[in-house]
């Protein structure tokens, strides 16, 4: 079984308009609940005029769900939102739909269509990436290999991080468990076996968005 689990890629606002109603989404990646409610707070504020905030968002930890119909008729905005994230097993997602009221009633069917529009096409904007346990590696690095190295590394689905820069360069590099090895023997017939990369730890880190 695939280790891991999937969130947004990266944050997103979309919108579109039904029978004259605005719809404005609003869509991020959140660690805590805590954060989770800012960003609600944070739409308030921004659209303070608006009809309706509805949203939901989903934790890991402590298998969080929550979710509000913000004054529209039960269950017709915060599940059907709700239902888009769990179709997709996306993870620590927070998500507002604003609602601007167009004078025109759009009826339960018509709401909950709209609702989950809005929460799938800020999805679909935001993208997803897949989280999963890499390895963090120390690379010793001459100048002259330095941007030699930065594109062995890359081609390797590795990510640089940070750099150290003395006598040496101390590149600290994350990569996917089967990155790391092919990178190292890479590092060990570009530099005539002289550098030799040193484990640093490990880490949960999102990978490249998803198609």
């Amino acid at each position: 079984m695939r280790e891991g689990y999937r969130v947004p890629y990266e944050a997103a606002e979309t919108e579109f308009t039904e029978k004259r109603s605005r719809f404005i989404t609003n869509l991020w990646r959140v660690e805590t609940e805590a954060e989770a409610r800012e960003r609600i707070e944070e739409i308030r504020k921004r659209h303070y005029d608006a009809r309706h905030h509805c949203w939901c968002y989903i934790l890991r930890d402590g298998g969080v769900v929550r979710y509000s119909d913000d004054g529209e008729p039960q269950g017709t905005a915060g599940q059907p939102m709700l239902n888009v994230f769990q179709r997709q097993e996306v993870t620590n997602v927070c998500c507002v739909v604003t609602r601007y009221f167009g004078g025109v009633l759009l009826g339960a069917g018509g709401l909950t269509r709209a609702y989950g529009r809005g929460a799938k096409d800020g999805l679909d904007a935001a993208g997803t990436a897949w989280v999963s346990r890499w390895t963090l590696w120390d690379v010793p690095c001459t100048y002259p290999l330095f941007e030699r190295l930065k594109l062995e590394l890359a081609a390797r689905g590795g990510v640089l991080r940070s750099a150290d820069y003395g006598a040496e360069i101390v590149l600290h590099a994350a990569f996917s468990p089967e990155g790391a090895a092919a990178f190292a023997a890479r590092l060990t017939e570009l530099s005539a076996g002289r550098l030799v990369m040193v484990p640093a730890g490990e880490e949960y880190l999102p990978g490249p968005r998803e198609d």
